[in-house]
């Protein structure tokens, strides 16, 4: 398993920009997949965006074009960028790692969960 730490959430203003970090326990190299994920008051956690090793990237609809997941290898660290913030990205945002075991199966970790808010 991967011991993640979070840093980086906070209030900001709606229009703002805030910047996650998760740094990773071991190489993100032997990672599959990297991504955040959020949990908004009354919701359901959802898939923010994902970036697997090969360096492809995925982001919910709602988050395209204005957050950037990101890595940095040498600090075995996720990054995910958040501009033009808007109070409905108010939510516990959450890193998860992903490894793939033998067999189709796969591994998850999780951070601590960062706290963001946005308001109007």
């Amino acid at each position: 398993q991967v011991q993640l730490a979070e840093s980086g959430g906070g209030l900001v203003q709606a229009g703002g920009s805030l910047k996650l970090s998760c740094a990773a326990s071991r190489s993100i190299f032997s990672i599959n997949v990297m991504g955040w994920y959020r949990q908004g008051p009354g919701k359901q956690r959802e898939l923010v965006a994902t970036i697997t090793s090969g360096g492809s990237t995925n982001y919910a609809d709602s988050v395209k074009g204005r957050f950037t997941n990101s890595t940095d290898n040498y600090k075995n660290t996720l990054y995910l960028q958040m501009n033009s913030l808007k109070p409905e990205d108010t939510a516990v945002y959450y890193c998860n790692a992903r490894v793939h075991v033998p067999y189709g199966g796969h591994v998850d970790s999780w951070g601590q969960g960062a706290q963001v808010t946005v308001s109007s």
